[in-house]
């Protein structure tokens, strides 16, 4: 019966750790600062000329396979001849002494510091946990402690202050605001809805921006053009009301993230306090003998800078970065 040669389909050093946990300082490897326990036969899959692959092994890679392809499986024949032809790779490496190459020794140690980094990390969570005390806490003093009004208003955006009188001219008139938003803003984002900006805060726009809407009674427009680095804005206030902050309940999860991070934060700068650290580079780049040294940016002009002033969200936190689903395991012939 000939198999064809099946695709790793994890590559992580836990799980190829745990294929070769049975080996210790047999095959001609170093000794191991701690011996990894022996595999009975009992509590194997496979033997591979005399080296036991653990059932425990069999179950992580099938556990890991079901987290990276979101719950499929693959036949368990397939994942026992994917652990046996890892141990032929290892065995192989080994016989050929690859583990005392320099490449290799800096990638273990690399990886190693990794894992204990993770480790660390893990560790120090598990031991100071985000307490519903310290949310409240945080959501007494940062959320339900911030008072203030949102805006809603419209805007025409326009390259020169001339423009933009000449529009508040025709609102004297008595010209509709949301058509001549659509025929002469600049902003392609509002400029076929009328300009309309929805609700914001003060500290979502630009200041000039912001204290023009503030000082704008209900349904009232700009007399004056109000100039931004984006140009020149006609403004037109529809309405306020008072900033309602979310529940408690509805922030949690976002405020344990960050209290966690938070918290994690504070130890590593604890000891960075406490450890002696000399930097031994420089930190910033000298140009070189004869290199030009490029000039300051000029400030951007209307016609260079942006259509319009976007909302300045608040930051949130990092989202877990996706890993690659393993590849399917290739067929075999018999």
């Amino acid at each position: 019966m000939k198999k064809k040669f099946i695709p790793l389909l994890v590559v992580g050093t836990a799980l190829i750790a745990g294929c070769n946990q049975e080996k210790a300082t047999n095959a001609g490897s170093a000794p191991a600062t701690t011996a990894a326990p022996a595999v009975d036969k009992a509590d194997a899959v496979a033997v591979v000329n005399g080296q036991y692959i653990a059932k425990s092994t069999l179950e992580t890679l099938e556990k890991e396979i079901a987290e990276r392809s979101h719950g499929q499986t693959f036949p368990k024949e397939k994942l026992v001849e994917e652990l046996v032809q890892r141990e032929l790779l290892v065995q192989d490496a080994m016989q050929k002494q690859l583990d005392k190459s320099p490449e290799f020794t800096a990638q273990l140690d690399a990886a190693r510091k990794a894992l204990l980094t993770q480790a660390g990390l893990q560790n120090f969570i598990k031991a100071n946990p985000v307490t519903d005390a310290e949310i409240k806490a945080e959501y007494d003093s940062k959320v339900a402690a911030e008072k203030g009004i949102e805006f809603k208003a419209r805007h025409i955006l326009v390259k020169t202050e001339a423009e933009a009188k000449k529009l508040i001219a025709e609102l004297n008139k008595g010209a509709d605001f949301a058509k001549l938003a659509n025929k002469n803003s600049l902003d392609a984002k509002e400029s076929q809805n009328g300009g309309d900006l929805g609700w914001f805060s003060a500290a979502q726009m630009v200041p000039p921006f912001s204290e023009a809407v503030a000082a704008l009674e209900k349904g009232k427009y700009t007399k004056e053009p109000v100039k931004t680095q984006f140009g020149y804005h006609v403004i037109l206030k529809e309405d306020s009301r008072p900033v309602t902050p979310p529940s408690l309940e509805a922030v949690k999860e976002q405020l344990t993230p960050f209290l966690q991070r938070k918290k994690v934060q504070d130890m590593i700068e604890t000891l960075r306090k406490q450890a002696k650290v000399e930097i031994l580079v420089p930190l910033t780049e000298e140009p070189k003998t004869g290199a030009a040294v490029p000039a300051e940016p000029a400030t951007p002009t209307a016609e260079e800078a942006p259509a319009a002033a976007e909302p300045v969200k608040a930051e949130e936190p990092p989202a877990k970065a996706e890993e690659p689903a393993p590849a399917a395991p290739a067929e075999t012939n018999k």
